[in-house]
């Protein structure tokens, strides 16, 4: 039988009582926009992160670009990130008016090499936006001391982190904000779209609240620009009962990423690797191999289903050519982007097909 890189059928039925339940009760309630259940899962992940306040916004693209707007970054202003990630961080980054400004990532974390982020500030630099990327979390503790000792702000790019840890505290509470997405494949998934900014800064989460509806600090007055980015009551319904089943879907990634890290010991790959004193929650389980393509197709022709994120990293995209970087300005993003596969992971998959796809592997070295 095929073995998809995600099965998010299997974690509706796994779920299926409960996420049916919150939706019959949404559709009966009469109120679809910004009632009870919008603010009960505010409460409830905020809780869960151990931030003050969460704000539920339309998208994770939105919760970064409302996360600029509520911290003031726009024109004229810089965001130290890297290239290694989801087109959405970049383009909320400029849609807030403001300019990306790239670093090289980790070689062994993919997340931004602290090392290289006080050379890239100047004058117009405003903040650092980290992104946890694969479920991993960033150096925050070098990011915001450097943050400290040049008045920067910290914006964390979490969409793909739910849940992980970094010195015992969850990503999306260390910096000035955090933006989270509920894509269905996020650890975290909605069914649709849906997002959210969280913040420990009460002023900000009070701008927030008024720049996903209008700009309104009461109805029909708009006291800033705004937008329309509402997280729905159908959505946060649904993301309520997933919420509670957060924990147990992470341990299930990380026993199963134990599970390929042994299985897969010995071959010419690059497996994971975990930082002291990190708790990764492995929303991707990326290798990186020499015969990346080769190995793809091997795999897809066995059933296995495989990705690749990211093929190309932003500044090599045609839409970003204008930002100036030329080729092997990033040489480690650039590296891995030629080298990386992404091996199905989620919470439902058996150590039945963990092993099929590592014997699977094994074949294609052996036999190669």
């Amino acid at each position: 039988m095929a073995i998809p890189l995600v099965d998010l059928q299997a974690e509706y039925m796994a779920l299926k009582t409960g996420l049916d339940a919150a939706a019959s009760r949404v559709l009966a309630s009469g109120w679809y926009i910004l009632g009870q259940e919008v603010a009960a899962f505010e409460a409830e992940f905020a809780a869960y992160l151990g931030v003050a306040q969460a704000v539920g916004v339309a998208s994770g693209t939105d919760a970064v670009l409302l996360a600029c707007r509520a911290l003031e970054i726009g024109p004229g202003d810089e965001v130290i990130t890297v290239a290694h990630t989801a087109v959405a961080t970049i383009a909320a980054i400029e849609l807030s008016g403001a300019t990306p400004l790239f670093v090289d990532i980790d070689p062994q974390t993919y997340t931004l090499d602290v090392t290289q982020i006080e050379a890239a500030i100047t004058p117009r630099t405003r903040a650092i936006m980290p992104v946890h990327l694969y479920g991993h979390p960033a150096g925050m503790a070098a990011i915001l001391a450097i943050a400290r000792r040049h008045q920067l702000l910290v914006i964390e790019d979490c969409a793909q982190a739910h849940g992980a840890s970094y010195q015992g505290q969850r990503v999306g509470s260390m910096g000035d904000a955090a933006a989270f997405s509920f894509y269905p494949t996020k650890n975290l998934g909605a069914i649709g779209d849906g997002g959210a900014v969280v913040t420990n800064n009460p002023a900000v989460a009070e701008r927030l609240k008024m720049l996903r509806q209008y700009g309104w600090r009461e109805r029909y007055i708009s006291d800033i620009a705004g937008y329309n980015s509402r997280l729905d009551e159908l959505q946060a319904a649904l993301l309520r009962v997933k919420l509670a089943h957060l924990e147990q879907f992470n341990e299930a990634r990380r026993r199963l990423a134990a599970a390929y890290q042994e299985q897969l010991a010995g071959l010419p790959l690059t497996l994971p690797i975990i930082q002291p004193g990190c708790e990764p929650v492995f929303h991707l389980y990326v290798i990186q191999s020499g015969q990346r393509n080769e190995l793809q197709k091997y795999l897809a022709n066995q059933g296995i289903g495989t990705a690749i994120q990211y093929p190309v990293p932003v500044h090599r995209q045609p839409a970003y050519h204008r930002l100036g970087y030329a080729a092997n300005s990033l040489p480690i993003t650039e590296q891995v982007c030629g080298r990386i596969l992404s091996l199905p992971l989620h919470p439902h998959l058996t150590q039945k097909q963990i092993s099929r796809v590592s014997q699977t592997i094994r074949s294609f070295y052996h036999n190669g």
